[in-house]
């Protein structure tokens, strides 16, 4: 205990240390602030509203789960606090204890069914859960109540532009910003929809508008930046990347982009140089060890390029067309060992299939959202069997054939590879079938001329084999039949 609670009084002194804390708070120094609340808290630990307030200023900290705990207590000693609960119902969202978040927003309904920030915010925790058609409900229940909410407009904006509904997401955040123009950053979600519809005049135009509010924010920076590379404008987005290492020297994103850049402009080694420094900065930042690994497959040291493809898939990338490289690169450094006779095909091999397989997964993904798909599956498919043929699973391979060619009927690689498993799998029909209807498309190619040879050869063969066994059958079974009558 201080000096100064004798002086002022114990009590006295509490709402002193509280009312300095909130003006602390208020000027942006929040570990000061909660140092002060917490002397108050500890001269009288049954104020609820002092819990309350330590846990809004631990939400602005990001600490949510010791705010958890404060509204815990707050509503110990006030149970019937609807913003305490609709706080903790938020904070139980943000830790994705989402049916703790549920069950709390569905207790504020029962105490007050005209609260609205109870359905306002279960829009985000069922949009999180990507319960999508109840996070809608929840819209329409808040609009009943309230019709001009902006939050209302903004939640259900994500749930539609998480659904790849751009169009809808963006007539929602723009009736945000005409009820709250000052709503946090809800130009720069505008723009990254209109980017996702190919509008680059209107991403552009909104990135400005939210950089012109919030000029330092490295985040829409770093995405205005990335719009800017993705239309060539190498020198306005390398500006835009060093601006937002200006603002945040240990930026490991800004790092990696402006290695990128280079890439593009054909210097590797200044490339290499600000990808280990993204790394430093950053080790389990997605994407600059991909690019080393290009680099280093690029200069025939596959066994580096293997490790760092390795350690990329080890932070489990989403992209589909990075796992698809991925892929490719694994499978290329498996073919590679096998010819230099290395030891380490097999888990180039797994990595393949792990890569393709997750490639799959995200073009179905993005099917089920009504996108279009990153990548065409059935060249995933395709590799994927080849895959499994160096690795002996003829089976599987044929398997993965068949996938491929349900998605790529008239590919003419998949068909010559479809004709060679299935041949080598003893489906002889199928085999000579794909080579057919591949020699249908290129009736002048030799090579598919030698190969449809090669099998009509092989059946022709098989045929006369069979024959003969046959004429051997009847042969011994007239002689038994011969000696029994004799």
């Amino acid at each position: 205990m201080d000096m100064e609670d004798f002086e002022f009084g114990f009590y006295d002194s509490a709402e002193r240390h509280a009312s300095d804390a909130l003006s602390l708070y208020e000027d942006g120094k929040i570990t000061q602030a909660l140092a002060r609340l917490d002397k108050a808290i500890e001269a009288n630990p049954m104020n609820s509203s002092w819990h309350f307030n330590k846990a809004l200023m631990l939400d602005s900290a990001g600490r949510f789960k010791e705010a958890i705990t404060q509204y815990e207590t707050a509503l110990q000693l006030n149970p019937n606090d609807l913003e305490a609960l609709n706080c903790l119902a938020m904070d139980y969202t943000r830790t994705c204890q989402y049916d703790l978040a549920i069950s709390t927003f569905e207790d504020i309904e029962s105490m007050n069914p005209l609260f609205e920030p109870c359905y306002c915010n279960r829009v985000i925790t069922y949009t999180e859960t990507c319960q999508h058609d109840l996070a809608e409900q929840m819209f329409y229940l808040a609009q009943q109540i309230e019709p001009n909410c902006p939050l209302c407009f903004y939640n259900i904006g994500n749930s539609l532009f998480i659904r790849g509904l751009y169009a809808k997401a963006v007539r929602c955040w723009l009736r945000t910003a005409e009820l709250d123009e000052k709503h946090p950053q809800i130009n720069y979600r505008i723009a990254q929809a209109y980017w996702c519809m190919g509008d680059i005049r209107l991403a552009r135009k909104h990135f400005l508008a939210e950089l012109r509010v919030n000029p330092g924010d490295v985040d829409v920076i770093l995405d205005f930046g990335l719009l800017l590379l993705e239309i060539n404008e190498r020198d306005s987005a390398r500006e835009k990347f060093n601006r937002a290492l200006e603002l945040k020297d240990d930026c490991a994103a800004a790092f990696f982009y402006l290695g990128e850049i280079m890439m593009e402009e054909n210097r590797g080694p200044q490339a290499s140089e600000l990808f280990r420094k993204a790394l430093e900065k950053n080790g389990e930042l997605k994407g600059p060890r991909y690019r080393l690994a290009q680099q280093a497959l690029a200069a025939g040291n596959t066994e580096q390029a293997s490790t760092h493809l390795a350690n990329e898939l080890y932070l489990e990338p989403e992209d589909g067309n990075v796992l698809y490289s991925m892929g490719l690169m694994f499978l290329y450094i498996a073919a590679a060992a096998k010819a230099a006779k290395q030891d380490f095909i097999r888990d180039n091999l797994d990595n393949a299939q792990k890569c393709l397989r997750r490639t799959i997964q995200a073009d179905l993904h993005k099917q089920k959202v009504n996108a279009s798909w990153l990548r065409d599956s059935g060249h995933a498919y395709h590799y994927l069997a080849i895959s499994s043929a160096m690795k002996g699973q003829f089976q599987n391979a044929c398997e993965q054939l068949e996938n491929a060619l349900d998605i790529r009927p008239a590919d003419i690689g998949i068909l010559v590879d479809a004709g060679l498993v299935n041949a080598a799998t003893g489906r002889r029909r199928r085999a000579v079938h794909c080579i057919a209807k591949a020699l249908r498309q290129r009736p002048h190619s030799l090579r598919l001329h030698a190969l449809s040879g090669r099998m009509a050869a092989a059946e022709l063969m098989r045929k006369l084999r069979r024959r003969k066994e046959k004429g051997k059958r009847i042969d011994q079974d007239h002689f038994f039949a011969a000696k029994k009558w004799s």
